[in-house]
């Protein structure tokens, strides 16, 4: 209910006080306890010795662990300055398309930061997985979950609205041609009629598999990266017991984007590429994946923009912008009841409500099988592999 203006305003305040007293702390390892402190000031319209005057209505901001927020922030590579400069030196931008969750979505005027809205239990779920986040992002900081940021909440007329801050998958200097949000599930996974009508539809399953039946082929060394990142990150998400969680597939297609870019001016790809790069370390698409495999092998891979470059069955090329989303859904009583309705009503196997074992399962099945190929290997002189008996396996 609260105005956008006045929530955003709070939240650049809020945040540039978080930010600003925790850089007089002295840095130190995260201990158990970091996880569970919350902080909260309160911000009165006519200011106070801790905080300035705002022409909003008085609110208290909280802000939940800081000081294990401020080592996520460390491990991505992003500098305190930087986080204030991006979140705060400029109005947010809001996001039209707010998610089926119903949330509020902004993103920074820079394009690095999400800022969304999340629920009461979902935000009570994120302070519970901290713990076991740190634990995951030390052992393996490559990962597809979301990267969170930072989590607060502005109390403000009797109201909580909680936000988490959050990478951006999709920056908007690339023209995305399709989007996806992919389950691995078939039961009622289609856009709906009121989707396909928006200007940027979010296609699902059943659409993919219509619109790109062979898959999306990447470079075998890319593909190899991105199954192991995807089976590790199925891993964790499996061991907090969470599940209808997607995979959100954004498609730049760099030949149609340069025919679309001929058609307009009668020049070709010129001034095609000129976004400013993302600083955020681990902020890519490309980078999530790539732990260890470098840049090369069949793709020409010049300038990625953070995209991790495949072709389609036409063959022709792409930039891939991916990363897994819905993740603070717990497979709460709600979800094993409303499986339980589901599976007497329809065959149990399809529906996208799962036990998170069987749901991880089926997830990475379908990305590394369906959603994702290996480029095949050319055919060797002798025509031996033709048969397909003798295709040298890569480890």
């Amino acid at each position: 209910q609260t105005t956008s203006s006045a929530l955003k305003g709070a939240i650049q305040l809020g945040i540039t006080h978080t930010v600003g007293s925790l850089s007089t702390k002295p840095e130190r390892d995260v201990l158990m306890q970091d996880f569970y402190v919350v902080e909260s000031i309160f911000f009165p319209s006519e200011g106070s010795n801790l905080t300035p005057a705002h022409h909003y209505n008085d609110f208290r901001f909280k802000t939940y662990a800081p000081v294990a927020f401020r080592y996520f922030r460390e491990l991505f590579g992003i500098r305190p300055d930087d986080y204030l400069y991006s979140l705060c030196s400029e109005p947010l931008i809001e996001l039209s398309n707010s998610g089926a969750s119903g949330s509020l979505f902004y993103v920074s005027s820079d394009d690095e930061f999400i800022i969304k809205t999340v629920q009461h239990k979902e935000a009570e779920f994120l302070q519970k997985l901290l713990p076991g986040y740190y634990m995951n992002l030390n052992q393996n900081p490559r990962t597809l979950l979301p990267k969170f940021y930072g989590l607060y909440c502005v109390q403000a007329g009797g109201k909580n609205i909680r936000i988490v801050v959050m990478n951006n998958l999709l920056p908007r200097s690339v023209k995305m041609h399709l989007k996806y949000d992919l389950k691995g599930s078939t039961y009622k996974r289609r856009a709906s009629q009121k989707e396909r009508e928006k200007v940027f539809p979010t296609y699902k399953d059943l659409d993919f598999m219509q619109d790109i039946p062979d898959g999306l082929f990447l470079d075998s060394d890319m593909y190899n990266a991105l199954c192991k990142t995807l089976q590790r990150d199925c891993l964790v998400l499996q061991s907090f017991k969470i599940m209808d969680y997607s995979l959100l597939v954004a498609i730049h297609n760099i030949d149609l984007a340069q025919r679309e870019h001929a058609m307009a001016d009668g020049t070709s790809q010129t001034d095609m590429r000129r976004p400013a790069a993302q600083k955020a370390l681990y902020s890519t698409a490309m980078e999530s994946i790539q732990g260890e495999a470098r840049r090369g092998g069949t793709i020409e891979t010049d300038d990625q923009m953070g995209g991790i470059p495949a072709r389609n069955a036409k063959g022709e090329r792409l930039l891939l912008y991916i990363g897994i989303i819905d993740v603070l859904q717990s497979y709460r009583f709600v979800k094993k009841l409303e499986h339980s309705w589901k599976a007497l009503v329809h065959d149990g196997d399809t529906v996208s409500v799962h036990r998170p074992s069987f749901y991880a399962e089926r997830f990475q099945r379908f990305m590394c099988n369906t959603a994702f190929k290996k480029i095949p290997l050319k055919p060797s002189p002798s025509k031996k592999s033709r048969s397909g008996t003798t295709v040298p396996r890569r480890s």
